[in-house]
């Protein structure tokens, strides 16, 4: 599963005993991921052994399509993040993430769903840290929603325009309202899972893609010089 199924606006951190509605899912992506849910919950109460895991945002090394929270971290690195806008999710080391998925497969309970996260930040605080593990500057422009989402509506049209994929996508952006936090105590009490530190996990992460060739070598030549100084 996702974290998307469970992360909506609630007065306090949502968590696995959360109910949630389908016309609070934004996009397909989500909207799919809940009705999924739904179905493999219905076969857990036919009798199906299933047990539900529900990843938060796994940062950390391999990532090598990348995804667009490793998209986020590339685009960092290679000075294509202007600003950022006041969002936030839950994050977890890739490693301990898929832990946690062998945790869930030995010891969770069937029927029940379990969140595999570590630590709640703004999108300005994990650039903040990248910042502090490359020595590379944290962009300090802070967009407004709106003006984002008008920059995604004419990214999209552009890239229909010459069959590629837009920069910036609509539904990341109408996703970006909501600030995704979450209480993922339930898998640390009853599974024993355990997520390391968040910044660990980008380093890992930062140094991946510097190994393998993804970073402009003017950035890399500024983030060697950062690691000197």
């Amino acid at each position: 599963g996702t974290v998307a199924t469970i992360a909506v606006d609630r007065p306090q951190h949502p968590n696995e005993f959360t109910d949630t509605r389908l016309e609070e899912m934004v996009g397909h992506y989500k909207r799919s991921k809940w009705m999924a849910e739904q179905e493999a919950l219905k076969a857990a109460k036919a009798g199906l052994p299933v047990v539900v895991v529900l990843p938060t945002t796994p940062v950390g090394p391999w990532d090598w399509k990348p995804t667009p929270t490793g998209k986020i971290i590339l685009d960092f690195l290679n000075g294509k993040m202007p600003g950022y806008v006041e969002t936030g999710l839950n994050f977890v080391g890739v490693e301990e993430c898929a832990a946690g998925h062998l945790l869930a497969a030995e010891k969770g309970k069937v029927g029940e769903r379990y969140l595999l996260g570590g630590e709640n930040l703004t999108l300005k605080q994990l650039l903040d840290a990248l910042s502090r593990i490359t020595g590379l500057p944290a962009p300090k422009l802070k967009i407004p929603h709106g003006l984002a989402l008008g920059v995604a509506y004419a990214s999209t049209l552009f890239s229909r325009l010459i069959g590629r994929e837009p920069g910036v996508p609509v539904e990341g952006v109408k996703i970006a309202r909501h600030t995704m936090f979450v209480d993922c105590s339930r898998a640390q009490r009853e599974l024993g899972f355990k997520a390391g530190p968040v910044a660990a996990a980008l380093e890992r992460a930062v140094r991946w893609y510097e190994a393998n060739g993804y970073i402009d070598k003017g950035r890399a030549r500024k983030m060697s010089r950062a690691r000197a100084a």
